[in-house]
This record gives C-alpha cells, structure tokens and sequence, in this order.
C-alpha cells in the first residue's frame, strides 16, 4: 500500500511502497554502542543497534567501515559481526552512573571520541564520515555529520517522568537541540516525524522515515511452538499477551481497570466460564517491573489475570505471541510500534490505544480505541476475546499489513543510502 504523496521537504528513508535506493560504498560510520552493553537500560535502541548491525553484517559493503564507541567496564559485544570492517574501538569512561546527568556529559565527550574515530577516512576509500546516534546523547560540534536515529518521543511527550530534575531538564533540552542540528534525523514513522516537528522543531528537510521491522523470529509458524510455551506458564489455549515495562510509556492502569470491569461481567456467549475473564501473558517487563506491575494488578483485584513470563529468547517469545488470541498495548506514547509490529508479522491481531505509530501499523488489523479509557477498552478486549468471526477477518489483515512483510535489510539499505548522503570528511585535528 503506498502512503500519501510527502510534502515538499518530505525525504522518507522508505515510504510504503517506494523504491528505496542503494547506498554506494565507502563511508566512516561512528555508532555509540554502548546500549548494546547494557540492554535493560534501553531495550528499544540495544534491540534496534543489534539487528540493524546483523542486517548489515549479513550484506558486507566495500569500502564501508565502522568505529564503534564503548564503555570500557562491560564486556564487548561487537565479536558476533565479523564481516564488518571494524577499524577501530574507543573505551569510554562509564558516564551512565551519572544517571540523567550523563546527558550533559556525553555531548562533549562524544566530541573527541567522533572526531578521532572518523578522522582521514578517505585515506581508505571512503567517501566520508558520519556519526550515527541511536542512543540518547550526540556529539556537540565535532564537525562530522550526524545521523540521529529517533526512537523515543517520551522524554519530550511525558515530560513529567522525564525531566523533572534541573540535571535531566538541561539534558533533554540539549538533546533537543543537538537534533535539530543534525544533518538527518531518521523517525520510524510519519507520526514520529509529526511530533518531531511539532515538540522538537526538527528541520523538515532533515526528517527521514525508516520504519523498523519485526525481528525474523516473528511469523506466524512461531505458534508451532506456542503449546510448549503455554504448559511452561500454566495457560489455557485462550490467552493474550501484553508487552511492555512499568514505566510512564505504557498504561497500565487503564489495562488494569478494564480488566477489573471484565471482571464483574458474566461470560460471553460462547467462552467457557473456565476462560474468563481474560488471562494475559506479561512479556519484557525485568523483575522490578514484575514486582511493581503484581501489586498494581492486587490493588486493581486482577492479579490473578496475569502471568509473567520473563527471560524467553526470540525464538520462545515469538511462539508465545504468535499463539495468542491478540496483543493487547495500551500506551501514552510509541514512536515505533515494535511489539505491534512483531505481533502482526507473527499473525496476531492487536487491541491497542490510538497514540504515535500504533494505528498506522495496525490499520484494520486490529481495534484501537481512545487512550485512557478503560471502558471502551474493555469493549473492545471483549470483543476479541469472544468474537471468533471478528478474530478471523483481523487475523488475515495482519497477513496483509506493510509492518508485517517488512525486513531489517530494507532498514539497513535504506539507512546506508541515507548515511551515503549526509558524509562528508571529518576535520582536521
């Protein structure tokens, strides 16, 4: 399906439907890899780092090299590509321990590091060098084009939970306007781009969309492991999975309340007594999260409607979503829509809020109702719970949608091209 004509200025690293163009070889790319070394921290961007570096592994380029950034006190991950030309590793000081305040840090820091790592790599044949930032800081002033790879919007959407001390406040702002110096800013969805323009004032001319895409584990023959996965966590066949963390992204309370609403209604014609209300599997939430989510779920009298299942590879967890009836995601803010994402590519339908990229990427395979609003959630959780002729039409869109076909090689072509136009030399030392 092909999107709407872009606006003038408009420079979609894909576009559905468009024909993205191949990078030409021979370009210096800087990563900060340090969110790979600790992937509880940032789940999305360690989850983005490593599968975009394994597309790009998978499909060498000559000419193309990389100077990856890390931190010297946690172990190097970067051995598992080894068809990458890796000219060098800087070791960097371990910044995250200043929590927020790394944010203003890291800016100057980077500096230094992106300078020296990109520096002369047209001795080697490349074209020129480019800084790629997929985590939260960015190099301040260091002359080498940056490629900002924007995942998140919370810090700026939900700036209550995220800037409320002057330390993270500062942060977020200088963050903010090192973004919009960047020569690109790559979004992962035309609502992501909106936003970006709209909270961040990110030049039009700069904005890029890449959508992202679900990992490879994620198909619909995954369900032929799901039986196993369901005994292992005490499931009945009729179950749904809610995935995400106990943070402000995500609303819980308003699963919670319509779950508890579910509750006091009687069965549905058609689903057994014994299969309801509804049961929900809990996938990525760390054992904090775990803890704070049980006694969210006691206090709401629905603790018994979840099961938590943590720790599961790809592989298992994929099997687990692609057994499910639907994927519940009721958020407050999702620039990406990665779980949604990996559900329909898996076969799944979704129920979730109207907020970021959710509706773009679900489309009419699934519901998405108003955030905050734990009444018509429960419809629609109702519905798909109950409704096997509304399940079978969504189930078949999901086969149907753009997010579902996509791959990690259409993002790391279109990310090379994208690379390709903003090098340039790095200056001198």
């Amino acid at each position: 399906m092909t999107g709407p004509a872009p606006r003038d200025g408009w420079r979609p690293g894909s576009g559905e439907g468009d024909e993205a163009v191949q990078a030409p070889p021979g370009v210096r790319v800087v990563m900060d890899l340090r969110p790979l070394q600790a992937p509880e921290r940032a789940p999305l961007t360690a989850a983005y780092l490593e599968q975009l570096l394994g597309a790009l592994d998978a499909d060498p380029r000559e000419g193309e090299s990389f100077a990856f950034l890390l931190a010297l006190d946690l172990d190097d991950p970067t051995g598992q590509w080894s068809n990458l030309d890796v000219i060098g590793r800087r070791l960097l000081p371990p910044t995250r321990l200043l929590r927020s305040g790394a944010l203003t840090v890291d800016p100057f820091l980077l500096r230094g590091a992106s300078i020296g790592s990109g520096w002369r790599a047209e001795r080697g044949g490349a074209s020129g060098s480019v800084y790629h930032a997929a985590a939260g800081a960015l190099p301040i002033a260091s002359g080498i084009p940056v490629v900002a790879s924007l995942l998140d919007l919370a810090p700026w959407q939900l700036p209550d939970a995220w800037q409320r001390g002057r330390a993270a406040k500062f942060g977020q702002r200088l963050r903010a306007r090192l973004l919009k110096d960047a020569a690109a800013v790559i979004v992962p969805s035309r609502s992501a781009g909106v936003d970006a323009r709209r909270l961040l004032h990110v030049r039009q001319a700069a904005l890029r969309v890449v959508a992202l895409a679900p990992r490879p584990a994620f198909r619909p023959e995954a369900a032929e492991g799901a039986p196993a996965e369901r005994d292992r966590l005490g499931l009945a066949e009729r179950y749904a999975v809610y995935e995400g963390r106990f943070d402000a992204r995500h609303d819980l309370d308003t699963l919670l309340d319509a779950l508890a609403a579910l509750a006091g209604e009687p069965s549905p014609p058609g689903v057994p007594a014994d299969a309801w209300p509804p049961r929900i599997a809990v996938v990525g939430a760390s054992p904090d999260d775990r803890a704070e989510i049980s006694r969210a779920a006691s206090r709401a009298g629905v603790a018994e409607a979840l099961v938590y299942a943590q720790g599961l590879d790809d592989d298992r967890l994929a099997a687990l979503v692609a057994g499910a009836r639907f994927l519940v995601q009721p958020v407050r803010s999702d620039a990406a829509g990665t779980s949604a994402m990996e559900a329909l590519a898996a076969g799944v339908p979704v129920v979730a809020t109207n907020v970021g990229a959710l509706p773009e990427i679900i489309g009419p395979a699934g519901i998405v109702v108003e955030p905050g609003d734990p009444r018509r959630l429960a419809v629609a959780l109702r519905a798909a719970w109950s409704d096997d002729g509304l399940l079978a039409g969504l189930r078949a869109a999901a086969y149907d949608r753009p997010a579902a076909r996509r791959t990690w090689a259409d993002v790391a072509r279109e990310t090379r091209a994208i690379w390709s136009e903003a090098a340039r030399p790095a200056p001198m030392l």
